[in-house]
């Protein structure tokens, strides 16, 4: 893959997702850096859920500490590994009031020496919070990558390095949460959405459905033209038809009757 059709693909994802940023909640980058700490094996939904509870009583490193071991385990036990979690920050909030006067350090090192805190967390907190260009490897952004072929790699590292090197400049700070978001509500682990993927024509992955790549390509491309109508067709008989492929000859003929008729009409 070329950088220009990386170029594109960042372009058209941008244009899909017009205000990319994360779905957990927060105000400050404290309260981004324990939200992160906490989504490790959970959901975003999930870490809302508790912090919706814990930030109204504490959302400095200060009040968190005064709470306790005790309490902020209570207050987040409906999340995965809330026992580690809360020791964690517990001992992070400490570190960060006697050696950053409670601020947020805005160096991957410094991060990553805070309790609990890996480099991928440290990626988030640097790229939502600080605006840095980094990306951090999730499940979701491991996925696009290398589907679509922007970046492949083998591990988390390798794909994280590759697409360091090759997302166009102008893409890197929103490029993080435009591959988490694409890849959690179109490019889906099980069931890719193929047919409603603005990517479909640059994607290089094998398993996308042919008959949507042809004619979903087709009908952007003529969308504003004679071919609209013959878009819509289609469009409305790929609903219905999804995955059978043995309706494609009747496609085919259709289309072929339909652009047969307009060169005859043009003629």
């Amino acid at each position: 893959m070329n950088a220009e059709t990386r170029s594109e693909m960042f372009g058209r994802l941008l244009k899909n997702i017009p205000n990319p940023t994360t779905e957990l909640n927060y105000s400050t980058p404290f309260e981004l850096l324990v939200a992160v700490t906490l989504s490790a094996q959970a959901t975003d939904k999930s870490v809302n859920k508790a912090t919706d509870k814990l930030f109204p009583i504490a959302n400095t490193p200060e009040t968190i500490f005064e709470l306790g071991e005790d309490t902020l385990r209570n207050t987040i036990k409906t999340i995965g590994l809330f026992n580690s979690k809360a020791k964690h920050i517990i001992q992070a909030c400490k570190i960060l009031i006697e050696k950053y006067d409670s601020a947020v350090p805005e160096t991957r090192k410094e991060l990553e020496a805070l309790p609990g805190v890996g480099r991928k967390t440290a990626n988030v907190v640097l790229n939502t919070a600080f605006g840095h260009p980094t990306i951090a490897v999730d499940t979701h952004i491991y996925r696009v990558a290398n589907r679509t072929a922007i970046a492949s790699g083998k591990t988390v590292l390798e794909v994280e390095k590759k697409l360091i090197k090759f997302i166009p400049d102008e893409f890197r700070v929103p490029a993080h949460h435009l591959m988490i978001l694409h890849g959690r509500y179109t490019c889906k682990a099980r069931s890719p959405l193929c047919n409603e993927c603005v990517l479909l024509d640059l994607c290089e992955y094998e398993e996308k459905k042919p008959i949507a790549g042809v004619f979903c390509t087709m009908m952007r491309d003529y969308q504003n033209t004679i071919f609209h109508q013959f878009g819509n067709f289609l469009k409305n008989t790929l609903r219905v038809a999804k995955g059978e492929f043995k309706k494609i000859p009747s496609l085919i003929k259709s289309a072929t009757l339909i652009i047969t008729h307009h060169h005859t009409k043009t003629s």
